[in-house]
């Protein structure tokens, strides 16, 4: 069974920092590239970043510079430092594999495993 357990989030003043970790169990950590996303009340489902097996990462603009990516292959855990929060970076934040299907190898960016979501919210 696929799990991914998101913790880490709460509650912090604008300009402050949190950061957000994911275990993984039942998969090969990032085998085929794991990202988090967030989803502010009212509006979809956000890509904040993506990181690679090899532990290249992407950044939506709106994070760039102040959110980072992480992983600990021996602790299957991602990591997202969070710094300098903003207002508007109040949203539930998910974690996210991309599946690996035996026989079928990695799937497309839209086909994942998902975690249960922790709420982050940042107050003015």
């Amino acid at each position: 069974q696929v799990e991914l357990i998101e913790s880490g989030g709460g509650s912090v003043q604008a300009g402050g920092s949190l950061k957000l970790s994911c275990t993984t169990s039942g998969i090969v950590f990032n085998r085929c590239g794991m990202a988090w996303y967030r989803q502010a009340p009212g509006k979809g489902r956000e890509l904040v970043s993506q990181i690679t097996r090899n532990g290249d990462s992407t950044y939506a603009e709106s994070v760039k510079g102040r959110f980072s990516t992480s992983q600990d292959k021996p602790l299957s855990t991602l990591y997202l430092q969070m710094n300098n929060l903003k207002t508007e970076d109040t949203a539930v934040y998910y974690c996210a594999a991309t599946k690996y299907i035996i026989m079928q190898g990695c799937q497309a960016a839209d086909r994942l495993w998902w975690g249960q979501g922790t709420q982050v919210t940042v107050s003015p």
